[in-house]
């Protein structure tokens, strides 16, 4: 499993660190500016790490006649909104970043300091965007959903790292792009193949129903969980069916310290647990 780390302001994301979770608004707010606000509250609430958003111009991200242009058009929060949002997230320590879709997001992200970028499954082969984003030197966060081995290689180079696995700070999301995802095919699998070719850090993009899927992944060596969230899994929308609203984080939430605390230390000891037991050892 890699050892590379990356750093989130004062957290660290890696192999033996605390899984960090994400919960991924999106678009889930449905560009209305209260619920973006009680979104991050809750997030805060439910005791994840950091907020994720979206930061795109509609028309530089999809053609006006494309099926999702009027609903990504109403959920497109302006600057100012989205400059409210981090500053909240300041107010109430929890970390909001943002996955931008365009130069210009890159540049308006750039200047309100985000503390790390997310590129979207989509976006890796856009070697464009991914010059743009790894020319600000900040961390990266990717996620792999259909990307073959070689694309994944050029999205590297793409974003400044080198052969010898410098040039950017990058951690890789598995993920699957199917919205909702069925169980059966999460292929966790994978999250073992990213470490070895990557050296980590790397984690899980979840778009399953419910919050037992993140679980397994932390078991399969996620180092980071990233759930869509909403205040209303029932709510109209492309995203609110497959995430999680407040309660539901809250307990992923619970759940991912308990599975770190069952998977334990690569140590070869006799534990507290096993100390009744010693006495009846049998060395010859």
């Amino acid at each position: 499993m890699g050892n590379k780390t990356i750093k989130v302001k004062e957290k660290v994301i890696g192999v033996g660190e605390p899984v960090y979770i994400i919960a991924e608004v999106g678009i889930n707010h449905d560009g209305d500016m209260s619920k973006a606000i009680q979104l991050v509250q809750e997030a805060k609430n439910s005791g994840a790490d950091a907020v994720k958003l979206q930061t795109y111009i509609t028309e530089k991200r999809v053609p006006k006649d494309h099926a999702v242009y009027d609903i990504l058009k109403k959920c497109e929060l302006t600057h100012a909104q989205q400059t409210e949002l981090f500053d909240l997230g300041k107010e109430l320590d929890i970390t909001v970043f943002s996955t931008p879709f365009d130069d210009e997001s890159v540049d308006f992200l750039v200047d309100l300091d985000t503390p790390i970028f997310k590129i979207a499954s989509f976006d890796s082969v856009n070697t464009k965007l991914l010059n743009k984003v790894g020319s600000t030197g900040k961390p990266v966060i990717m996620s792999t959903g259909m990307t073959s081995l070689d694309e994944l290689g050029a999205a590297w180079r793409a974003l400044g790292g080198n052969d010898d696995g410098t040039g950017c700070d990058l951690a890789l999301m598995h993920c699957v792009s199917s919205y909702p995802l069925e169980d059966k095919g999460a292929n966790l699998a994978i999250i073992q193949l990213l470490h070895e070719v990557h050296g980590g850090p790397v984690g899980y993009s979840d778009h399953t129903i419910g919050a037992e899927m993140p679980i397994y992944a932390i078991a399969a060596g996620a180092c980071m969980i990233e759930k869509h969230f909403t205040l209303d899994i029932t709510a109209e929308g492309p995203d609110h069916s497959m995430s999680a609203d407040p309660s539901t984080l809250s307990k992923l939430v619970t759940k991912a310290k308990w599975i770190q605390e069952v998977i334990g230390q690569k140590e070869m000891r006799v534990r507290e647990a096993e100390e009744g037991a010693i006495s009846y050892r049998r060395p010859s």
